[in-house]
């Protein structure tokens, strides 16, 4: 065993820190998700994760750069894309080095018609839309006609909305896995999302039963961890990224303030491995809808919760909290965006500032894990657990 007997590892869904160097390829120059959304709003206020060395990554608005008693940096993605999928896997140590296929068009009529054969109904959309808008679009449609909505976006996905009293929640799953099988080779994408909503009369809200079915592409971190014996606990959307794969136990959630308290209780359940939890509405809710404001009294939102999770902490614990890309509210799109991503620490061992610099791949993440836990690195990534040592 290394330093630190238990781990919690916190994403924060598309909490970026800036355009990274190959950003004008996708588009997305001028991208600093978080530094962007403090200017937009006049500041953030976020003392907590100031005191873990968040002003000392990038300037921010609002965020002094002293006192800092934590270790702060920020991470490179050498995988292919800007996605959720690519962004997690390479923090376990797996390289994507070809982007997963993308439908600016819409799926091929192959791969529909496939898919309306083995689920028995048409499909309605089969197009890049935001998942808000494309319910004001065919919400009443499919209500009327049964048929669910297929769509896409600048991300590998394959997303299927249904209302949960049309297409029961089971059935919607059913028509995922199906999806899943369908979608491989050189139509592999990323994931396959299910998308529940309720309401009517054209108002919709989509509802926390979404479920995540992800490629496996290769042994991670994850893995050793369970080999080894340790718990690997997923919160939130976590087990469905990783197809379950190196997952002990997953817990979903209803959203961030959710993902904290689910957090908090398996801080008090388990005793030693990895706590990974992810905390999406950030990107659902914030990132994609174009809402700095709602996007920063997010951040507030968990900022105001870190003593608590802090203070749940035991001597041998270390908190990490990073991103898996950007999604910034002020550029006009609404993609995520390919961005340097923080990563801030909290331990006993950390007792002053301590700058990890800008890392080469999200995989040191990973690399640290394993070298604390005295388990194999899964293959790339350079490990950063001996500046944060006990």
């Amino acid at each position: 065993m290394g330093a630190y007997n238990r781990i919690i590892l916190i994403v924060l869904d598309s909490c970026g820190i800036g355009e990274m160097t190959d950003a004008e390829v996708y588009g997305d120059i001028g991208s600093n998700t978080i530094a962007n959304i403090a200017k937009a709003v006049g500041g953030l206020h976020v003392p907590n994760m100031a005191k873990l060395g968040l002003g000392r990554i990038h300037p921010i608005e609002g965020v002094p750069t002293d006192p800092v008693r934590g270790a702060y940096g920020k991470m490179a993605e050498q995988s292919a894309g800007k996605d959720t999928t690519n962004g997690h896997w390479e923090m376990v140590g797996v390289k994507l080095e070809r982007p997963l296929p993308t439908y600016p068009e819409g799926f091929p009529r192959e791969i529909m018609d496939e898919f309306e054969r083995r689920i028995g109904r048409k499909t309605l959309g089969n197009k890049p839309a935001s998942g808000t808008e494309i319910l004001k679009e065919l919400g009443d449609e499919h209500m009327r006609t049964g048929y669910p909505i297929v769509y896409t976006s600048a991300d590998s996905v394959f997303q299927i909305a249904a209302h949960e009293e049309i297409i029961p929640l089971e059935e919607l799953y059913r028509y995922c896995e199906i999806a899943r099988e369908i979608l491989v080779g050189p139509h592999a994408v990323g994931r396959v999302i299910a998308r529940p909503f309720v309401g009517g009369n054209g108002h919709f809200t989509r509802t926390a039963n979404r479920r995540d079915y992800s490629l496996i592409f290769g042994r991670t971190v994850l893995n050793e961890l369970q080999d080894a014996g340790f718990p690997v606990v997923g919160i939130g959307k976590i087990e469905d990224i990783y197809g379950g794969s190196g997952i002990t136990e997953g817990e979903h959630t209803e959203d961030n303030m959710d993902g904290v308290d689910k957090t908090l209780s398996y801080m008090k359940r388990v005793k030693n491995g990895l706590i990974f939890a992810n905390l999406v509405d950030f990107d659902a809710k914030y990132g994609h809808r174009n809402d700095p404001q709602g996007f920063a009294k997010a951040i507030e939102q968990f900022d105001a919760r870190l003593p608590e999770i802090i203070g749940a902490m035991r001597e041998d614990d270390l908190l990490i909290l990073t991103a898996d890309h950007g999604c910034d509210p002020t550029t006009p799109g609404t993609d995520h965006s390919r961005e340097f991503v923080p990563i801030l620490l909290h331990g006993s061992g950390i007792q002053s500032a301590i700058d990890l610099g800008t890392r080469e791949t999200f995989a040191d993440l990973g690399a640290t894990i394993a070298e604390n836990f005295c388990v194999p690195n899964p293959g790339i990534g350079s490990s950063f657990f001996s500046k944060i040592q006990r």
